[in-house]
């Protein structure tokens, strides 16, 4: 891609600054959530595939050191979403089973939409991995509906 020699200017001027923030801080919420979502909703795919979640297997998966995952499973049993036993896994708490519940089927609907507008099946889901975590329930369900119409 070629470097532009003029800046690409802005169409439409700035927001005021509440309304301009608050598109900020939205994103900066889903960033904090994003990680504790992509927790939950793994330990939920481990135990639904017939194994216990245990430490060594949400590293592995995650592609980080089992330390990195002890310091957040110590986070996430203090905000109540698993619980842990000792020479045993981790299993999700009711709460623990709704987030995950939440985060599956935003990257589901996510997911489903790039793979309607052509989207490699790989592709969508490395990237359906991120944008579910910033995605609005207006916009997902903008998505459900262009993917209606898609098919009717």
């Amino acid at each position: 891609m070629a470097l532009r020699n003029k800046p690409v200017r802005r169409e439409e001027p700035l927001p005021d600054a509440e309304i301009h923030s608050e598109g900020f801080r939205q994103t900066r919420e889903a960033r904090r959530g994003a990680l504790v979502e992509d927790y939950v909703e793994l330990i939920a795919d481990l135990i639904e595939d017939g194994n216990e979640a245990r430490q060594v297997d949400i590293a592995a998966r995650l592609g980080v050191a089992q330390p990195t995952v002890a310091k957040m499973l110590t986070r996430l049993c203090a905000d109540g979403l698993v619980s842990r036993k000792p020479y045993r896994g981790v299993f999700l708490t009711e709460a623990g089973r709704k987030v995950a519940e939440e985060s599956r089927i935003r990257h589901q609907t996510v997911e489903a939409f790039l793979r309607s507008l052509g989207v490699s099946a790989e592709t969508a889901r490395i990237d359906a991995e991120g944008i579910e975590h910033h995605v609005s329930a207006e916009t997902l369900e903008a998505f459900r509906r262009a993917m209606t119409h898609r098919q009717a």
